[in-house]
């Protein structure tokens, strides 16, 4: 929930609880990532184990494949918790925001119930925390304003303990529990409002500076930022964590229950979430859409039986590769995977936003001093490598520049200096390679090793003089 970063330090965090009863009592990732930075291909492929290219949802719109008709046909089928139910007899229950166009009467309204569950309570289109309508299995019924009754995390609480009540004991159970915190619109629970007042975004090495070597996107961003600019992200920096504090508080209570029930000690539970989210960075002042840390690391936490307490890895948790190895300490570190794939697909539309109308159509997600976070082609693919002799980054976009963006993240982790136009064509083109090869990958040929030796280019390795090793920074999730 939330950005993430390299470390995590749990100074201060809306999320002690959670660190405690899952973290501490069991793993916790610190190479966790994303196949796309935004909630709908993000949570695709969550539940497919797809990469976006194989499950055909590239943003949130309905014409993005986000929760259409297509989808409905060709993925919904094949989601993980169908084949739990299907072919090993769960019952599975799900609560909370699903795809973001979930609910849209071109792709059959609230009465659509995904295959799969047993019990369904889905949150019409994006993310709300008063006034909205839930699919409760495929009849709607609409909440209001009243915190007692409302508040949609506390709603979802309410009804996963009352699931793990009267569920059945005779058959495994799957859970789901997708919270809209720490999504806009950050309405905190009244008696959390007044929490983290001093709070302020990371002031991290890439805060409010320019990034002129990278794509135009950002280039286009104002540096420095203007005052509202920043006084907005601090303050929406400061509601997320307030609306995480009842995430908090739903992942205690849900922990309660099942050792109350006597099936925690039987029980897997994962915390993670479907994408991060840049406060400042390079100047953009709130989002995600982007290919930096910020936007692609997500918190991962597992507890659940044979994983041992208080283990932290780094090996990466990428989409359609088993890592019950790694939960369970037996990982064969010399065929683990080392690369994988991100992708985006950008939003813009020919249409000029309406904030912003000089800049001409194809932007979106403008604010008022026309710092715009999305375009029609901010669309791109990365291949991130996280292996002993490599942390690196290769980013390709689809614009009229094909701009490439290259990071070795072991010197530079707030990615500064792109190394694109420093690095032998030869290892350009062999990083192009492994793009292309990913881009088309299916199933088995997605999880071979990577190809990457920076022993064979001193530009990619950790001690090239063209690279300043900043202070090591510790940063709060």
């Amino acid at each position: 929930m939330g950005h993430s970063k390299t470390r995590f330090v749990f100074l201060q965090t809306p999320l002690n609880k959670t660190k405690k009863l899952i973290g501490e009592a069991g793993i916790t990732f610190t190479n966790a990532f994303v196949a796309s930075p935004l909630c709908c291909p993000s949570r695709a492929s969550i539940l497919t184990g797809k990469y976006p290219h194989n499950h055909h949802v590239i943003n949130n719109t309905l014409e993005g494949n986000c929760s259409s008709t297509a989808w409905q046909k060709t993925q919904e089928p094949k989601t993980f918790p169908a084949l739990l139910q299907a072919y090993a007899g769960y019952q599975t229950f799900f609560a909370g925001k699903y795809l973001n166009q979930y609910g849209n009467p071109d792709a059959g309204g609230v009465e659509h119930v995904p295959l799969g569950w047993d019990y369904w309570v889905g949150l019409e289109r994006n993310s709300r925390y008063y006034n909205y309508t839930l699919s409760v299995n495929g009849k709607p019924k609409k909440h209001g304003g009243n915190y007692s009754e409302d508040y949609l995390t506390d709603v979802l609480t309410n009804m996963s303990l009352d699931f793990l009540q009267y569920k059945s004991n005779y058959r495994p159970f799957f859970m789901m529990v997708s919270t809209p915190a720490p999504h806009a619109p950050w309405t905190p629970a009244p008696q959390y409002q007044d929490r983290f007042k001093d709070l302020k975004a990371p002031r991290d090495p890439n805060f409010n500076v320019h990034g002129k070597d990278k794509h135009w996107l950002i280039r286009q961003a104002k540096t420095p930022m203007t005052n509202s600019s920043i006084e907005l992200l601090d303050e929406a920096y400061r509601k997320r964590w307030r609306t995480l504090l009842s995430v908090d508080d739903l992942v205690e209570k849900v922990v309660k229950r099942l050792e109350v029930r006597g099936e925690l000690d039987n029980t897997y539970i994962i915390f993670t979430s479907d994408n991060g989210y840049h406060t400042g960075q390079f100047s953009l002042p709130l989002d995600k859409r982007q290919l930096y840390e910020s936007d692609i690391r997500v918190p991962l936490l597992i507890r659940g039986p044979n994983i041992k307490p208080n283990q932290t890895t780094g090996k990466t948790a990428m989409d359609g590769m088993s890592f019950l190895s790694v939960l369970e300490g037996s990982v064969n570190s010399t065929t683990w995977r080392t690369d994988f794939l991100v992708e985006y697909e950008g939003e813009g539309s020919n249409v000029s936003d309406p904030a912003c109308p000089l800049l001409g159509p194809g932007v979106s997600v403008c604010f008022p001093d026309c710092v715009c976070e999305d375009s029609f082609n901010n669309t791109y693919a990365c291949v991130r490598t996280v292996a002993p002799s490599a942390n690196l980054q290769y980013c390709e976009f689809d614009d009229n520049e094909v701009f490439v963006e290259v990071y070795n993240i072991t010197v530079d982790p707030y990615q500064l200096i792109n190394l694109a136009k420093t690095i032998d064509q030869e290892v350009l083109e062999k990083m192009n390679h492994r793009l292309m090869m990913l881009q088309s990958c299916s199933g088995q040929s997605c999880r071979t090793p990577g190809v990457y030796d920076t022993r064979s280019n001193p530009l990619l390795s950790p001690g090239h003089p063209a690279l300043t090793l900043s202070s090591p920074q510790t940063t709060q999730l």
